[in-house]
């Protein structure tokens, strides 16, 4: 049986008889790195929880074979809220960027629980509004900064752990995966990554990144005067 208390919103703090129905609804299923998974209308007749991993949602242009990442889902994030509230396939393909463990649920279940407990309701729609803010800014961002600005904001929300979609996100992820998501190519990556540490903003090893000077990184997209 699943211990839920250490879900995100909204399947945490709950009460006891709403915890009970979770647990005893909730599956566990392991996919490995590499795969492609929910290929089919699987997304309309289930709701997951990433447990550990990382799987990434993106769209593709099949003419030229441009990709954007859209999320990249990770430990406690929930998907496809958009299925689950309107009941229509989502068109977003899947890929599973490490080792990752899910959750399940029944998406029926989940919808029943959205009706039958104003708590429950309230704490998803507020984690609803959180990933309709993250696109928002995305969306902001990919129109008034430059790739380097959006890297170095990647970088710094990095570190932030109430960033709820970008906290710890660039952890194992490669240069190409954090093109994908920034809307570029990896060489660009690269090249602003190799000027930053050049100027000892930063240090990158085993690709990790360390912040060395955190106030001039800020400085670089302006958020300090």
């Amino acid at each position: 049986m699943q211990h839920m208390t250490n879900l995100p919103l909204p399947f945490e703090n709950l009460n006891k008889p709403l915890q009970e129905q979770l647990n005893a609804e909730a599956k566990t299923v392991t996919i490995t790195k590499g795969e492609t998974p929910f290929l089919s209308d699987e997304l309309t007749k289930h709701v997951y929880v990433v447990k550990e991993g990382k799987i990434k949602s993106y769209q593709m242009n099949l003419n030229n074979g441009k990709e954007q990442t859209i999320y990249i889902y990770r430990k406690n994030n929930i998907f496809d809220t958009v299925t689950l509230l309107d009941g229509e396939s989502h068109d977003v393909c899947y890929e599973v960027l490490e080792n990752t463990t899910l959750l399940m649920f029944p998406i029926d279940f989940v919808r029943d629980l959205l009706y039958k407990y104003p708590d429950f309701s309230q704490k998803f729609y507020l984690y609803l509004a959180r990933q309709m803010r993250y696109l928002e800014e995305m969306l902001t961002d990919m129109s008034l900064y430059s790739t380097s600005e959006r890297l170095i904001k990647l970088i710094v929300q990095d570190f932030q752990p109430g960033n709820l979609f970008r906290f710890n996100i660039l952890e194992g992820l490669s240069h190409t995966e954090t093109a994908k998501l920034l809307g570029t190519v990896r060489h660009v990556v690269e090249r602003h990554l190799r000027e930053l540490k050049n100027e000892h903003i930063i240090d990158i090893v085993n690709r990790k990144i360390n912040i060395l000077e955190s106030e001039k990184l800020l400085h670089k997209i302006k958020l300090l005067s």
